[in-house]
Formats: C-alpha cells, structure tokens, sequence
C-alpha cells in the first residue's frame, strides 16, 4: 500500500507521527467510449475557448466568476492558505459512537504509525476502545479541510471524512402517512417477515450481481468476436413497471412470510450437522465392513471343519 499523505494526529500534548492510506477500492470493470461505426477511441481534449488551442494540465488553473470579474486562483495562491500547510490531524472531541450519523460519512482511510509512533498510536487505539468513543477530528487533505471521525477497526485506526453540517440537505417532503392507519395485522405480518430474513451481517455473502453479468457480457461479446447486434449477447432486464400497485397490503404480506418461509427450509443443513451425519455414516459403513469380514471367517471356518469330518469318513 501506498502512503497517500503522511503528518501526526495531535492528541493534547501527545502527537502520534502517522501516515494515510486509502481503505477501500474500485472493482468496477472500466469501459471507455467508442464511435460505433468503427469502434474508435473517443478522446476529449481541454482546449481554451479564447485562442483555441490545446490546453497541457500543467497550464491549468482554477478560477472563480463572480458578477463578471474573475479571480483566477494559481497553485501558489493555495499553497499560501494556512489549513493548505496544515500536516496535522487535531482531535476536537470524544463522542459517544452511536451520536455519528451514518450519513456524514464520506470516505475511509486507514491510519498506520511511522516506527517512532507505535507506542502513542496503540495508546491512542486503546484508548478509544475502552471509552467506547469516537475522535471527531480536523485535518486538510487535498485542498481541502475536512471533518473527521477516528475510530478502531481489526486493531486499526480508521479515519473516515465527513460532510460538514451543511452539506447534508434536510428532507422536504412534508409529513409522510399523518393520515395512514397501519392495522395490528399489519403490523404483526410485518414483524414476522422481519423475523424470517433476520441474520448476522457477513458482507462476504453479498456480491455485485450487475458487475458479474457486465463481465460475463463483455467475455461474451470478446469470444464471438466483438459483433455488434447479436442476439445471444444482449441481456434481459425485467421490466416490473416503477408505479406497480400492491392493492391488498395484508395478502402480499401474508404470500412474503410464506415464501421467506420456504426459502428457510430450502437452506442447506449446516456443515457441522452434515459432518456428524457423515461420520455417523462412516463408522456404520466401517460396521458392516467388519461384520461382513468376520461372518466370511466364520463361514470359511464351517468349511474347513466339514471337510475335516468328510475326510475322516473316507479313511474309515
């Protein structure tokens, strides 16, 4: 992993030198557009709209318009902000950790110590699990100033950016169901459909199912030789209509706790119970076996001792 800013988490007095890395990744299958007739690369060029020329990246600035005035913003104008200079991560408060509201979270990235750092990172790390809190944090990444939360995960320091207060935009859509009467039925359906799809969370079971069909379509389409229009490489979406009508509340859900019901039964028995049973099965294969085996001595013996008698017979 790669380092992607590297400062210290100011923690009163105490300051744990420490880098940051980016927690999560992409997995998305990157497409690029293409002119259809003859499958050409379609490329965008950043071109000045006053002399028409092509503009490199490193020639291009910021700039703000207001009322006809421009103030254009170089690289060395940001560089002289304060926060822009700022290689610090400032915790502000310790906060309960049900207080944060998942919707202020943006990204997430991990926190791991320079060598001079360990002790006060896992003082710090420590910390925060015995208080049950989490660090609401300042710092400047990117040009830009963020708020912070600095919580543990796996023995980790995480640090996840969060939206500021008035980023997040206050829902208006009046008061939703004032007039709605929600029956005890209803109601109790509804607690036994919750009850049937209850389970621990294990975010290994889910996968990206349109991912998955993207890949298989572009294997498809690269196996046949990339022919436009054919049939046996175009995917089937169902179509159920956006503004589909449940007109009996009560009937589709007594048909969801039914079917949820079925599909608990259609689960597969654990691995430990089918580990018994094949064990079990074992060692009464192994019985036979052996009652076999002993009853083939026992009858070979029978043998033996008949012919013993028919010799003995003979000689008299």
């Amino acid at each position: 992993m790669r380092a992607i800013w590297k400062g210290s988490i100011s923690f009163g007095l105490v300051n744990v030198p420490t880098s940051i890395y980016t927690a999560t990744e992409n997995h998305d299958l990157s497409l690029h557009q293409v002119h259809e007739k003859d499958g050409g690369r379609i490329r965008y060029q950043r071109r000045c709209e006053v002399c028409g020329q092509v503009v490199k990246w490193q020639d291009i600035e910021r700039a703000y318009e207001d009322g006809g005035r421009t103030a254009i913003i170089t690289r060395d104008d940001l560089e002289t902000l304060p926060s822009e200079q700022s290689r610090e991560i400032q915790i502000l408060q310790f906060v309960p950790n049900e207080q944060i509201d998942p919707i202020m979270l943006d990204k997430s990235y991990y926190l791991a110590p320079s060598t001079t750092g360990v002790k006060p990172y896992v003082l710090l790390r420590r910390t925060l699990e015995a208080a049950e809190r989490t660090a609401i944090v300042s710092f400047t990444l990117r040009h830009k100033t963020r708020l912070g939360a600095l919580r543990v995960r796996d023995e980790v320091l995480v640090l996840q950016s969060m939206l500021w207060d008035d980023e997040i935009r206050r829902p208006d859509f009046g008061e939703i169901g004032a007039d709605v009467q929600i029956s005890e039925m209803e109601l109790d359906m509804s607690s036994q459909l919750v009850d049937n799809y209850s389970a621990d969370f294990r975010p290994e079971e889910f996968s990206d199912e349109y991912q998955e069909q993207l890949r298989a379509l572009v294997s498809a389409k690269l196996a046949e030789g990339s022919e436009a229009g054919d049939e046996s490489t175009k995917v089937a979406v169902a179509d159920d209509g956006e503004d589909a009508e449940v007109v009996d509340l009560v009937e589709a859900l007594r048909r969801s706790v039914s079917e949820s019901k079925l599909k608990s039964k259609a689960k597969p028995r654990s691995t430990k119970k089918s580990s018994t049973e094949a064990t079990s099965r074992s060692s009464a294969s192994k019985r036979s076996t052996s009652t076999s085996g002993s009853g083939k001595k026992q009858g070979a013996s029978t043998k033996r001792t008949a012919k013993k008698a028919g010799s003995g017979k003979k000689s008299a």
